[in-house]
């Protein structure tokens, strides 16, 4: 007597799971990073370009720029790259510093969406966020954050964010 054979070979379900674990590893590879996170003072007029001068509205090129006084220039930035191999995100970028003097952190936080691709933010502390050209925080930490579940999906932090552990 002859076996049937299922109408699926076994080929087609070794190349199903080959496929899937390509899938779930490419997954877990397309992750949201910050590349690079630059600090510091900006004086307002260092944003305003030519075209400016024409129509009266800042152009910002290829940047998103988020305020904490959305009309004033003037303050402290955090410009970071952000690189996002997936799919448009919703996310809040939460800024956490400690200024010189005081004990306690301070956050800040800015919602933005991330495209696609790579993409340059600039947070800025400004107005009276941050009045001082001078002074610079003591620590800090970037965190993007999914605001549904609150997952922290990439961070950056300062070299004095974190005390190293007594030994």
């Amino acid at each position: 007597m002859r076996h049937q054979h299922p109408s699926v070979s076994i080929r087609a379900i070794r190349g199903c799971f080959f496929f899937l674990a390509f899938a779930i590893a490419s997954a877990s590879a397309a992750e949201l990073s910050l590349v690079r996170v630059f600090t510091g003072w900006r004086d307002g007029a260092s944003f305003k370009r030519i075209s400016e001068y024409f129509n009266g509205k800042e152009n910002t090129g290829d940047a998103t720029i988020l305020r904490t006084h959305p009309e004033q220039r003037t303050g402290y930035y955090f410009l970071l790259r952000v690189a996002n191999p997936g799919a448009p995100l919703q996310v809040q970028f939460q800024l956490q510093l400690i200024e010189p003097g005081a004990s306690v952190q301070r956050t800040t936080v800015f919602p933005a969406e991330i495209r696609s691709g790579s993409g340059v933010f600039q947070l800025g502390l400004t107005g009276p966020e941050w009045q001082d050209a001078k002074s610079q925080p003591v620590a800090w930490q970037v965190l993007v954050i999914a605001p549904a579940d609150g997952r922290i999906l990439a961070s950056e932090k300062s070299y004095l964010w974190e005390k190293p552990a007594a030994k």
